[in-house]
């Protein structure tokens, strides 16, 4: 599998996270560099959800201490990607 491909793969996956978290969103309209918490409206309880859907999906402990570090959808796809190596 290429980087390109595993990084679509959990693109895809953060999306679909997304879209029970916010099923209102558009989340076509996602830019990846776009504060995902500010577009969205999300609040603390349901970016733990986020957080949550990511460990179960991907296998990958997210510290409290990094959550800031998880502001972007290519912020995420970057963590996620170097975690699981």
């Amino acid at each position: 599998m290429t980087p390109t491909s595993t990084q679509t793969q959990i693109k895809q996956t953060i999306l679909n996270i997304l879209s029970k978290i916010a099923p209102e969103a558009d989340l076509g309209n996602l830019q990846a560099d776009e504060d995902i918490r500010a577009k969205f409206d999300i609040d603390s309880y349901d970016f733990l959800n986020l957080m949550i859907g990511l460990n179960e999906a991907f296998g990958v402990e997210i510290p409290e201490a990094d959550y800031g570090k998880l502001v972007t959808l290519t912020d995420i796809i970057r963590y996620i990607s170097t975690s699981a190596d």
